[in-house]
């Protein structure tokens, strides 16, 4: 009896103990909220004013796990992310008892199933695309779909070397990212596209210019198939970039060619290029010096500047023109960026890539240029939509950082990435295995290059590239589907009824 009288005694004094410092954290409290001016509802409800950050906080978990249908997220929602997990773990993607989505929605794309399908054994796999004719040596692109530039140092160690690993699995190629070309982009031995970003990390004198002894070296490097310079991304259309003097590590600095510790600053354009021609003339340096085909990335906020881009090079010549064009989507990226850029500037890839496709074709450049598109492609319905509207090529980042495990915790840009993809914490980075999901990035891109060919197969033809625009039916706000090759014949007819020029101008 005693020692029960004893323990019950010491758990009313720790009742009474955990009582009394709750009430006095709440009188800290209560004084801090009465006192402080920052936050009036705090201000006005101490305390219990602080419950409402709280749940504000965490609203946004609830709402992916718990609240949130099937269809509902933004930027991604659950099926995509699915569909993604499924394909990356190797598994099926059948589903049973009908689609969920809703095929009423403004802009869904209808595949055109066709009377009579080849069959079986007469459907046949992608075949690989010449990038760059005209280039010392040029690039056999075996895949359709491939990696989308993410910096080393945006992304972390063990994600740029998963991504590496898998592409090589794939067969696919990797683009660096303005970042520079890091040992564990070529450590898994993939195709390597590299960036030249308008601070040209990499590729850069002291002064900051562009080093031709540099882009030499980088050439050399047999995985290195082609160069990108990057006249604006989806993020941040306009807008350059600031590397934080503590992110500026030796192993960034030594791979950036920046000095050690000090903060660096991208410009928001190439310094050296004024207008389209001094643009052609870099391109043409760039590939004269390292002998691979040489592309742009861009995001197109109006037709009439590419417009005059493809008369000089009809002008000035195909040699002068760019391999290809990266066409990226105003809809936001992987990178940080200012929220009125992510929202406001920059078209669509969806409306978009049919414009640029169809110009790129006007100036009969088709053959010359590669269209790659990018932005939000992460599932085979993006992937055969871009086919259908004229690119050869589509690129992802984000379904590739879903291949590794991202949750859309949007954390990207503060160090505190749960997965260990965009985190430079090792604690954190531990989470992302290289040796397992390096696979799930090869399952990921070989899963949607196999249903890509399913529904060319479906739709009448043996292989993707063989898709044209009459294969797919876009939903109006009638509530009707339009075969996308109409919808853009009919755009053109009203653009001609209202005195309007093909890229949208009115005529003089």
């Amino acid at each position: 009896m005693n020692i029960v009288a004893r323990a019950l005694e010491i758990m009313a004094l720790a009742f009474v103990g955990v009582v009394g410092c709750a009430a006095l954290l709440a009188a800290v409290l209560y004084i801090i909220d009465k006192t402080q001016t920052a936050d009036a509802v705090r201000r006005n409800y101490p305390v219990i004013g602080r419950f409402r950050g709280m749940f504000t906080e965490l609203g946004e978990f609830f709402r992916q796990y718990f609240f949130a249908m099937d269809r509902e997220e933004m930027p991604f929602n659950r099926a995509q992310r699915d569909w993604i997990g499924r394909a990356a773990g190797g598994a099926g993607n059948t589903v049973a008892f009908g689609s969920t989505r809703n095929l009423n929605v403004v802009g869904t794309p209808i595949f055109v199933n066709a009377a009579f399908p080849p069959l079986d054994d007469q459907s046949a796999s992608t075949e690989p695309m010449v990038i760059g004719p005209r280039a010392r040596e040029p690039y056999m692109a075996p895949s359709f779909f491939n990696i989308s530039g993410m910096s080393f140092g945006a992304l972390s160690k063990p994600a740029v070397l998963a991504l590496s690993r898998g592409a090589k699995e794939a067969g696919i190629w990797m683009n660096t990212g303005e970042g520079g070309l890091s040992p564990y982009h070529l450590e898994g031995g993939a195709d390597i596209v590299f960036q030249i970003g308008t601070a040209k990390y990499g590729v850069r004198n002291a002064e900051g210019h562009l080093s031709d002894d540099r882009l030499r070296d980088i050439a050399g490097k047999p995985q290195v198939k082609m160069f990108e310079i990057k006249l604006a991304q989806g993020a941040k259309p306009g807008k350059g970039g600031i590397l934080p003097a503590e992110k500026v590590t030796p192993e960034i600095a030594e791979i950036r060619g920046i000095p050690v510790g000090q903060s660096s600053i991208s410009p928001n354009r190439h310094v050296e290029v004024d207008d389209w021609g001094d643009l052609l003339d870099m391109i043409a340096h760039v590939r004269e010096v390292t002998g691979k085909p040489v592309g742009i990335k861009t995001v197109a906020g109006s037709m009439q500047p590419l417009s005059e881009l493809f008369s000089l090079i009809v002008q000035r010549g195909p040699d002068s023109a760019p391999d290809f064009i990266t066409l990226d989507g105003g809809e936001g990226g992987t990178g940080a960026s200012p929220l009125p850029l992510m929202d406001l500037v920059g078209m669509s890839i969806r409306e978009a890539l049919p414009l640029v496709a169809n110009l790129r074709d006007h100036f009969g450049l088709k053959e010359r240029i590669r269209l790659v598109a990018s932005g939000k492609l992460v599932n085979p319905s993006d992937v055969a939509w871009a086919l259908c509207a004229g690119a050869d090529f589509v690129t992802s980042a984000r379904g590739f950082m879903f291949s590794l495990g991202c949750i859309q915790a949007m954390k990207c840009n503060r160090n505190t990435c749960p997965t260990g993809v965009t985190t430079h914490d090792k604690r954190l980075q531990r989470g992302l295995v290289v040796e397992d999901k390096y696979k799930k990035v090869a399952h990921y891109a070989k899963g949607v290059i196999k249903e890509v060919e399913t529904i060319a197969h479906s739709v009448g033809v043996s292989e993707p590239r063989l898709m044209r625009r009459r294969h797919v039916r876009i939903m109006t706000d009638q509530g009707i589907s339009v075969p996308m090759n109409e919808l853009f014949s009919r755009n053109a007819e009203e653009r001609r009824r209202n005195n309007l020029s093909p890229t949208g101008e009115l005529h003089s």
